[in-house]
């Protein structure tokens, strides 16, 4: 129900119309397909939901390739309340360990740490690492614990900054804030702390759960300059819409500062400074080889007995796990497989365009290239009375797509190799596979163009 009308009812007295409320019948929008039912209806939102999510923007921007993030958890009375089933504090749980998965799959070389705020302190729940096992541990043993006290927005900044302020320069530090009070218990000045955080270099985003904050909007703010605050700040209006800003944090973010100047900027020395510092560079990096089996021996970055491990390519350092930096020489440590593995977010795949029915008339391809399912065949209807015959109809004839991306058509055409995929390749090809099967095949083509192509050698004896 929406208020309409510029009036207001109180002001008009008793006898006010009940015109002035318009009740918005969402109910009425839901179209039956031809079979009587909503099916396609439902397929429609599930496909709009699959390209909104596909549909981002892929300027050529600066991002953080090594992540170290600070994952803040509220631990305190306001989590308790179920405005969010079954509460606040067991969705939070439970959608943070699905972030942890997505985040080390799409952030190999990525590290997380885990802080949570009760009883007006910062609690450490895990240390910075790249084990999700490790974290998703920790995360079992808080669903034995319950909420309590006010949380300590200051405490927990001070934490992060502690985990986040030895890391080398080329790393991109950020801190990733899931506030559900609607105040913080701090011992002293926060803004001091904000302070610091700024001159470190620490990103922050926060996820409310009950309100927008003005500490918290002043802190997204000044922590990432030249960045609009509504990017890194959200209030989750229900579960789905929760979890939503919560993987928005799984991509590697863009670097502040890394677009190209602003005309109106040219004259300040702000712009041009925080570009310098950007600036890209050259890393070292070693790939070591996993040792065999061998005798218990102290490890150097946690000092525990272990008879595994890798050693570091210029000390010969014993490490526990790749990507780690080495304690001794300072030198990063990773897999190939894990430098192979972050590739995409070099070279990320190019959105699909929509293919309308004449351009499916003119190509002809009646099956998706990748998984050869047969694409929907156009179904001619005929037009409604007061309607023209250049007008659209259910299928949307007229247009390509509608407002949220989806293809009239069902098909969605490569800008490179001009395949047809349907919704499902065109969502795993852009969220898991991060390749395009029509511009990775190496079909021989001779025999279509009249040659004789590359034959096998048979062995007729």
């Amino acid at each position: 129900v929406t208020r309409g009308g510029k009036t207001s009812s109180r002001a008009k007295g008793r006898g006010a119309k009940v015109g002035a409320w318009d009740v918005k019948r969402t109910w009425e929008e839901v179209e039956e397909g031809a079979d009587g039912t909503i099916t396609s209806t439902i397929e429609g939102l599930i496909e709009a939901n699959k390209r909104k999510r596909l549909l981002k923007e892929q300027a050529p921007y600066q991002r953080g390739f090594f992540r170290h993030v600070v994952l803040i958890l509220d631990l305190s009375d306001a989590m308790t309340e179920k405005d969010l089933r079954p509460s606040r504090y067991i969705l939070t749980l439970k959608y943070v360990s699905e972030f942890i998965t997505e985040f080390f799959e799409s952030n190999p070389l990525g590290q997380l740490g885990i802080i949570g705020m009760r009883d007006g302190l910062a609690v450490r729940v895990s240390d910075m690492g790249n084990n999700p096992t490790e974290h998703l541990n920790k995360l079992r043993s808080l669903r034995q614990e319950e909420p309590k006290g006010q949380p300590s927005l200051q405490n927990a900044l001070k934490s992060a900054w502690g985990l986040l302020y030895h890391a080398p320069s080329d790393v991109t530090r950020e801190v990733l804030l899931l506030f559900g009070a609607l105040l913080t218990s701090d011992p002293g000045d926060i803004h001091s702390t904000i302070t610091e955080l700024v001159s470190s270099q620490i990103y922050c985003s926060v996820i409310g759960l009950a309100a927008q904050l003005a500490i918290c909007r002043t802190l997204v703010t000044r922590t990432n300059p030249n960045m609009p605050w509504q990017n890194y700040y959200g209030v989750a209006l229900d579960e789905v819409h929760y979890r939503e800003l919560i993987m928005r944090a799984v991509p590697p973010r863009e670097i502040p500062g890394s677009t190209a100047p602003d005309d109106s900027n040219s004259g300040t020395g702000k712009q041009s400074a925080t570009n310098e510092a950007r600036q890209p560079s050259l890393k070292m990096m070693g790939f070591p080889s996993r040792k065999p089996p061998h005798p218990p021996s102290l490890c150097a970055c946690h000092s525990k007995p272990i008879t595994g491990g890798y050693s570091c390519t210029r000390c010969s350092s014993l490490v526990c796990s790749l990507p780690a930096t080495c304690p001794v020489c300072k030198l990063m440590l990773v897999e190939s497989t894990q430098l192979s593995r972050s590739y995409h977010l070099l070279f990320p795949v190019q959105n699909w365009k929509e293919v309308s029915w004449a351009r499916a008339a003119e190509v002809g391809q009646n099956h998706c290239f990748a998984c050869l399912c047969p694409f929907p065949m156009k179904s001619v209807e005929a037009p409604k009375e007061g309607d023209s015959g250049g007008s659209s109809n259910s299928k949307g004839v007229t247009g390509a797509s509608n407002k949220d991306g989806v293809s009239e058509s069902g098909r969605y055409e490569c800008v490179t190799c001009e395949k047809f995929f349907c919704s499902d390749c065109d969502y795993l090809c852009h969220e898991v596979v991060h390749n395009c099967p029509g511009c990775q095949s190496t079909m021989p083509m001779g025999n279509e163009e009249g040659g004789e192509g590359d034959q096998m050698d048979v062995d007729e004896s």
